[in-house]
This record gives structure tokens, sequence and C-alpha cells, in this order.
């Protein structure tokens, strides 16, 4: 049998870069009766390959390796017998070569090369089993890693079926036990199991039972005292019948009415995944014969006369130590038992598949940056509200909900700090129930793996800041810092979710450019610096990300920090705007002192209810009327505390808003208002000494905090 792979040096190359040369070895198994097994490049010499111990890699992630298994000429039949997936249809046997290729695309674990061929009447198999890696993460440890985050928040998400590899697992005492769980352990207990049940069959265990027999008196074996007295009776009558009690041997005993119970269970439960197996598009042609084969034995066992003599199982009274430790029936006991148990993704024996490395590293990216918010935020597990959910798909596996089915809320006192949302689908339909509410997409879908929306009081009550992050398991290359690189694709990719993303409140009001950063993860080393400098351009770049590297975390966790920290003023300021287009801020705010008067009273501003504020005859010239957004009133004695909308500013007499006492020849300034938000819980008071006219005071949000006494 011969394995090639035509850019082996390039993968390998890339390997040693990404992940490093000593973390780059794999264990390999083969069938007995091998010779040797050895690795060449054509030029150097081979280098042997030692069975069970650490030996170089081999098989890489999307890579092809073409195959070439050349048999004797009494081989008349020979076939790829793979039971993970079905690749059986890329290899042909002619000419007693069976050929084909394989490439494991994103699935990493271990794997194995299965061949099954037939000499004369006599069917063989031969075995090679190894272990596929990954060119971007450690498979010894970051896999694991992965796999503990994701499992510790989402129970089983990390399980699939029907893939290329497989991993270890172990039994635990408590936890879920899907239907995949079920099937992955009895595949390997199958045979065993059979084979137990049909040796019971042959040699049941059975015990010696009492039952009532009438006979006359020369067939009696043993003569009782009780006997003795009704033969001295009926001593003349020859044709009498005399109750007796015989020991005789019996099958139904508790250990065999468990059998019977536990086959039955176990060949109901086993035949309806079998239907739902073969409902799989891409399920193997062997596997189905297979799996045909062992319910057809199973229901004939099932069917065996010597179940005719059980009885029915009613529970385990106390402990058996038959079923514990006599042969056949201890193997039935722990067949029964494990598929009764929780399972967890670490090293044993049994077989698990799991989701591929590209769908974990998506997953776990969502989890990492809702941990990285919670901690920026200050939050504790109380204020995260977990509203995302685990869907079934498929036949047996379960993914995460998209969209509002996978919402996670950060909140502190009830007051909603963040929300981090995955894998939406934005469409043209407002708050469709896999997207984010009020963010439509007027042209074709478009779904980014996380969404990040900040709240922010302090400029508009509720106003909502959407960041983008995208998990890609790929790197693009390496800078001329030896740092990596996301590919390029993702980085184009990024432009266009901010570009095509738009928010719309309701079908009246116009679109408005929602997103304002995008960000790529991916599994590389370092930061880029061309990417760095990107974020502060145009708020898209990229941040590498992977398990235990502490130094790119820190990186993330800095910028989310960064976000969740600046003023809305502030990053509404560095948002560039079209060609031509103006951006008005609305950062600047009059601070007007309010006298009580007619139609303006301190009681008004102090419940909220003001919807008028005019000032005197003399307003100062040096205040701008065009950007002025915002009014805070001032109340003499108690200081400011609430921030009011301007909106609309016109002329109005003092007979108008004084009533009769005014003149129709004195003009006013009148702000039409509405109550926007609380800037401070209560009233601060403030330096009164730079109000123009003791009156206004022109400044910004930003410079209030300097205003306070």
């Amino acid at each position: 049998m011969s394995i090639e792979c035509p850019k082996y040096e390039g993968i390998w190359g890339k390997a040693v870069t990404n992940v490093g040369v000593e973390n780059l070895t794999s264990i390999y198994s083969w069938s007995d009766g091998v010779q040797s097994v050895k690795l060449s490049n054509l030029t150097d010499p081979a280098i042997e390959i030692i069975q069970g111990e650490p030996n170089r890699a081999i098989f890489f992630d999307n890579a092809n390796y073409p195959i070439w298994v050349e048999f004797n000429s009494n081989v008349t039949q020979a076939e790829f017998s793979s039971m993970l997936q079905n690749v059986n249809e890329g290899f042909s046997f002619r000419s007693h070569i069976l050929a084909g290729f394989l490439n494991y695309g994103n699935d990493i674990g271990k794997s194995e090369i299965n061949l099954r061929y037939r000499i004369g009447d006599t069917q063989k198999s031969f075995t090679f089993g190894f272990e596929v890696l990954s060119t971007k993460l450690n498979y010894h440890e970051h896999w694991k890693y992965i796999i503990e985050d994701i499992e510790r928040e989402y129970r089983m998400l990390s399980l699939d079926y029907m893939k290329r590899t497989f991993h270890g697992f172990s039994p635990q005492t408590d936890g879920d036990r899907p239907d995949l769980i079920w099937w992955s352990v009895f595949q390997g207990e199958q045979d065993k199991f059979i084979k137990a049940c049909r040796s019971i069959i042959e040699r049941p265990r059975r015990r010696l039972r009492g039952i009532e027999v009438y006979q006359r008196a020369d067939k009696l074996k043993r003569v009782t005292s009780a006997i003795e007295n009704e033969f001295a009776e009926h001593r003349k009558e020859p044709a009498h019948l005399y109750r007796n009690e015989e020991q005789v041997q019996n099958n139904d005993t508790q250990e065999n009415r468990f059998l019977k119970y536990a086959l039955g269970q176990i060949t109901t439960k086993y035949a309806q995944l079998e239907q739902r197996i073969e409902q799989l598009k891409n399920i193997s042609e062997t596997m189905v014969a297979e799996m045909q084969e062992r319910v057809s034995v199973l229901k004939h066992l099932q069917r065996h006369p010597f179940f005719r003599t059980i009885g029915r199982f009613k529970g385990l009274s106390q402990e058996s130590l038959v079923l514990q430790k006599a042969t056949d029936y201890s193997q039935v006991y722990r067949t029964w038992n494990l598929l009764r148990r929780a399972y967890s993704l670490n090293d044993g024996i049994y077989r698990l598949q799991s989701k591929d490395i590209a769908t974990l590293y998506e997953i776990w990216c969502f989890i990492e940056v809702s941990h990285i918010v919670k901690e920026q935020l200050g939050l504790k597990d109380s204020d995260v509200d977990h509203r995302n959910r685990m869907e079934m798909s498929g036949m047996f596996t379960w993914e995460l909900g998209k969209g509002e089915h996978s919402r996670i809320l950060f909140k502190k006192d009830d007051v909603e700090l963040a929300e981090l949302v995955y894998n939406p689908k934005h469409t043209d339909h407002p708050n469709d129930s896999i997207s984010i509410t009020d963010l439509v997409v007027p042209t074709v879908p478009q779904k980014p793996d996380i969404v990040l929306q900040l709240t922010k009081d302090d400029m508009q009550k509720g106003m909502k800041f959407t960041y983008l992050f995208d998990a890609k398991y790929r790197i693009g290359g390496r800078d001329s810092d030896e740092v990596d690189e996301p590919p390029d694709g993702a980085i184009n990719q990024m432009h266009r979710y901010r570009d095509a993303i738009y928010y719309q409140h309701n079908q009246d009001e116009a679109l408005k450019r929602e997103v304002i950063g995008g960000y790529i993860l991916f599994p590389g080393n370092g930061q880029p610096k061309k990417f760095e400098d990107s974020i502060k351009a145009v708020n898209i770049g990229a941040f590498p990300l992977r398990p235990k590297d502490d130094v790119s975390r820190k990186l993330l966790e800095d910028h989310i920090a960064q976000l969740i920290v600046s003023k809305s003023s502030k990053i509404i300021e560095q948002v560039i705007p079209q060609k031509g287009v103006f951006v008005e801020v609305p950062n600047r705010v009059l601070i007007g002192l309010v006298v009580n008067r007619k139609r303006v009273n301190e009681e008004m501003f102090d419940n909220g209810s003001a919807s008028l504020y005019y000032t005197g005859s003399n307003f100062p010239t040096t205040i701008a009327l065009h950007d002025l957004h915002f009014f805070i009133p001032y109340i003499k004695g108690k200081g400011i505390r609430d921030v009011y909308e301007v909106k609309r500013v016109r002329t109005i007499t003092a007979k108008e808003a004084k009533g009769d006492e005014g003149s129709e020849n004195d003009l006013r300034l009148a702000f039409e208002l509405e109550f926007n938000r609380h800037l401070f819980d209560d009233y601060k008071k403030i330096d009164t000494s730079h109000m123009s006219n003791n009156t206004f005071i022109d400044t910004t949000f930003d410079a209030i905090d300097t205003l306070l006494t």
C-alpha cells in the first residue's frame, strides 16, 4: 500500500510555522502481518515508523492523499470499507489494484484506512490507523481546550456524525445521553454483546427449583414420614397417586430475565436508529449492509425458543454477582450499563465524532467574545441573560440557534448594556426570526458569525452601536515581520458586511447605515501591523485568537474595552462619511437658567414635563443655533440633572410668552423641547461663573464634567 501527498513539503512547512515542529507527531497502528511502514520523500533515506510511538505527522486537514493498494493475483475482490463517511465511492479495484484518494477537509482527529478483500471463499481485512492534524492549531492541545470550553457552555454541542475522523471519549456518572452517544457506544460493543448472548443461550445458568409431582408408590424415589402414613392408609390401592416435590433445573432465573429484557431493549433501539441512519444521503452501502445484518441477528436472537421459558424482568432487587462476574452475563450487563451512561470528550476507549474544526472554532470564538464582554463590563454571571438555545440538526446532532434564537444580553440593574448574537442571517425582511430586530439587507442575505451591539445612553437613550466579528479558520500568509495575516477574502467580506447591513426602525423611515466596525478573528500568531492601523483608520481589521494564547486574547480584550468606554459622540465623529456628505455630531448642548414664569417654571422641568423654554431679550449672539441639538435646564440652588432634545427653535413675542404683561415688539427665542434622559441620578451643582449674561453656557457633553463643582 502506497500513500502519497503531492504538496506535502509545503503543507509541512506551513504546519511547522503555525504550530511548531514539536507538536506535529502522530501515533500509527496497523493490523498483524505488516513487515514495515516507511516515510520517504524519494530523495533522502526512508524513515522507519514504529507502531504505537510518536512519529512524524503525515496526514493534515484539507490535503489530497492518493492511495494505491497492489494485491496478489489470487485476490478476486477488494474494497475500501470506511464506516465514517461514504468515501468508498472514490475507490475502484482493477487489475488487482485498489486506487483512490482521501481528503479530510476540516475534520481532524483519529482515522483509519480499512480494506476488505477476498481470496477464494475467505474474506480478509486490513486496518491502518493514524491521526489527522491541523496546520493552524495544535490538535493535541488546542482542540481539547476548544471542546472543553464549548461543552462547559453547551453540553453535547460539539458532537457530529458521519465525519471522516473520530476521537476517544470516556463514561461519566451523569449528564446527557443523546442517541448519538448510544449509537457510538454500541458500535464498539455490538460484536461482543451478540457473542455473549449466543453463548448464554447455548449454555445458560440454571437453578434448582421444586415442583409438585404426583406418582404411584413404585415410582417414589424418596419417602417422607408424611408419605409413609399415607402409604399405610392406601397400601391396598396400587393406582393411588402420592404428592411429592422434585428439584429440577430451571432457566427462569433473575439473570436470564435480565438478558431477555436487555436484548429486547437494545434490539428495538438499534432497529429505530438503523432506519433513521439509512435515510442519510452520504451513507456507504457497506455500512447499510452491515447495519441490516446486525438488526437481523438481534431479532433472530430475540425470537429464540429459549426465551419462551423465561419470565418478565421486574428489576434487580439486589446486586447480582452472576451479572457482575459470570462469563458472558457480565458482558451483557456491561454493555447495557454503558448505554445508560453519559460521556465526556476526554481521551477514552470509545469512539465519537465531533464537528469539523472550522465550525468548532467559530462556536468557540462566540463563547470567547461573550466572556470578554462580560469581563470588560465588570458583570457577574447573574447579570448575563442567556437567551440562546440548541436546536436539533439533522438526525442526531445539535447546533446553536441562529439570530434571535441565540442571544446573550448583558445587563446591570435591569439596564441593558450589550447584546451578543450568533450567526444571524440578515435579509430584506425586517425582524426575521433568524436576524436582529430592525436590521435589514436590501440586496442579498448576509450572515456574519458574531454581532455585538453596545447600548449607550450618553447622547440618546437606548442608542445602539453594532460591531461584527467573523471567525475564519484560515491563515492568509505572513508579513515581513513574520506575523500571521488573515486571508484577503475574509477582509473583503467584512467590507461587504458593513456596506450591506442597514438599520430601519419601520417601513416609513429611510435606511440608515448601521455597522460601525468589522473584525476578522483567525487562529494566527501576533498582531498584523497593517490591520492594527486599518482599525484606527476605517474600523475594519483582524485579531488573532486561539486557545491558551494570552497575548492574542489581550489584544481583543483591549479593543472591546475601548469600544465599551468610548462616548457616543466620539464614535460618531470617527465614522467616515460618504464623499460630499457633512456629518453633524450632536455633541453641543446649551445650559440655560430656569426662571419661574407664566409658561415656564422649575416644577415643570423638575418632573420632566416641560415642552418650552424661552430666553430673555438679550440672548448672546455668540451662541450658534444651527447645530444645537440638546438643552440642559439649570435650576438655581439645585444644579443640572436632565437632558432635553431641541426639536425646534423659533422667535416669539414677549406677549406670547408672558401674556398680557409682554409687548408685541419684544422678541425672544423659544426652544421647543422633548425630554430625552437623565444625565445624572440627582442634581449636580456647576460653576456658574462661565455663564454668559449669568444665564447660558454653550458647551459640549464631553466638557460638562469640567463644570461640576
